[in-house]
C-alpha cells in the first residue's frame, strides 16, 4: 500500500503529513464505522476486507514510511508491538510468592486452631456419647 493511499483511506489529503494523534483519531473513527461486528451477516465479508485495509493503512502511517508500505512491515510492527516486558533482567519470584505463602500458612494455622478448639468443646459437652472421642 502506498503512503498516499493510506492517507486517503483514513480521510487525509494525499500529500498531507498528519501527526500521530491525528492518525490515531482518524483510525478510531474509521474503525467504528467499518467494524465487521456492526454489520449483518451478508455484509460481513465486505466490512471485514475494509477493516483490514484500514488497519493496514494505520500500520503504514505509523511506520512513518513515505513510499511503499509492504505487508511485511506491518507484520514486523505487530510482532514488535507485543506485550512489553517491564524489567527483563530482574525476576522477583520469591517476592511474589511471599504473600501466597503467608495466606496458606495462616489458613492452615487458623484451621488447626479451630479444629483443636472444636475437639475440646465436643469433649466437654458430650464426654461419653461420641465413640471416637476419649
Amino acid at each position: 500500500m502506498q503512503g498516499d493511499e493510506a492517507r486517503v483511506l483514513l480521510g487525509f489529503p494525499p500529500n498531507s503529513r498528519p501527526t500521530l494523534s491525528q492518525v490515531k483519531a482518524a483510525y478510531k473513527s474509521k474503525v467504528w464505522e467499518s467494524h465487521p461486528d456492526l454489520f449483518p451477516a451478508y455484509e460481513k465479508p465486505l466490512a471485514d476486507s475494509k477493516f483490514k485495509l484500514i488497519s493496514e493503512a494505520y500500520a503504514c502511517l505509523l511506520s512513518g514510511a513515505r513510499g511503499n508500505c509492504s505487508t511485511s512491515d506491518m507484520y514486523t510492527q505487530v510482532v514488535r508491538s507485543g506485550v512489553p516486558r517491564a524489567y527483563p533482567g530482574r525476576r522477583n519470584h520469591t517476592l511474589v510468592q511471599i504473600p501466597f505463602l503467608l495466606i496458606v500458612l495462616g489458613a492452615v494455622g487458623l484451621g488447626g486452631f479451630n479444629a483443636a478448639r472444636a475437639y475440646k468443646k465436643q469433649k466437654q459437652a458430650c464426654p461419653s456419647h461420641h465413640p471416637f472421642l476419649p
